[in-house]
């Protein structure tokens, strides 16, 4: 069973490099998608209230035999639940349906500009921080103008910053900005749904290592120093996206990736998510 590396919050708080993301997983798969996670090495899962699983996350995390400590589970506050009070709610719905005392990493799950909340959901979230209902705070697809409004104006720098990353959408401006600020980026959607990994350049790259596309594209971002997420509900796949420490890129491999940046997305554009 592989070791996953940490990587070290602002706070000092360790995440997990790699996780399991449950998007898009329905309810009635999450249990067991979850234990065979588990059961291959993961230690760090990743849902969200508006992903309607988060029953099944914590009933899996309740039949394992691997210590609470051990885990790293996060959640976050969807868009309808922003606002000071309306977070606190969320927060607590949420730890209700996980079963858990505590949750590990809570974010703010967009910013949602329009709607102007953001900076009260995050100074529940500071309240949340405070009394230890949580170990670390962060946020999901923002943007450095939000990062920088949360930065003016409340006392708690995001330990994370979730968005799209992968060779086609690499955020370098993104990751910049949480670099300058001690903000660990971490990669949703890390291989692009998949949709790409005919690509001429990544299969190159992945026969010359004697691996797969998909293997490559993670690899690639360990390296860059990104956390990801990659989902899947199939147990083997799991383990290949675990099996990347042996995988070693060189500079010419990571030129070829960086090239392939296009500026493309597979989800929303954060500055149009108004609802």
């Amino acid at each position: 069973m592989p070791t996953i590396p940490p990587v070290t919050l602002n706070n000092g708080v360790e995440i997990p490099q790699i996780g399991l993301g449950v998007f898009l997983v329905p309810d009635a798969e999450t249990k067991q998608a979850v234990s065979s996670a588990l059961d291959v090495g993961y230690r760090h899962i990743d849902t969200a209230m508006i992903y309607e699983n988060e029953r099944a996350v914590g009933a899996a995390i309740a039949e394992s035999d691997i210590p609470r400590d051990a885990l790293f589970v996060t959640t976050k506050c969807w868009n309808s639940d922003q606002g000071y009070d309306e977070a606190l709610a969320a927060f607590e719905a949420s730890r209700d349906l996980l079963g858990l005392d505590y949750v590990d990493l809570y974010l703010i799950h967009w910013p949602v500009a329009a709607k102007d909340r953001y900076v009260d959901t995050w100074k529940a979230f500071e309240q949340l921080y405070a009394d230890g209902r949580v170990r670390a705070i962060g946020v999901s697809n923002f943007q450095p103008p939000h990062l920088q409004r949360l930065l003016d104006e409340t006392e708690t720098v995001p330990a994370i910053n979730q968005v799209e990353l992968h060779p086609w959408l690499q955020q370098r401006e993104v990751r910049a900005f949480d670099a300058q600020h001690g903000i660990v980026t971490e990669a949703w959607s890390p291989i692009s749904r998949g949709e790409k990994l005919a690509d001429p350049t990544l299969q190159q790259v992945a026969a010359k290592h004697s691996v797969t596309p998909a293997q490559v594209i993670l690899r690639w971002h360990l390296d860059l120093g990104n956390v990801i997420i990659p989902k899947s509900v199939d147990k083997d796949r799991m383990a290949a996206n675990l099996d990347l420490f042996t995988i070693r890129l060189d500079e010419d491999d990571h030129a070829k990736i960086g090239a392939l940046d296009e500026g493309s997305r597979v989800g929303p554009d954060p500055d149009d998510m108004d609802g």
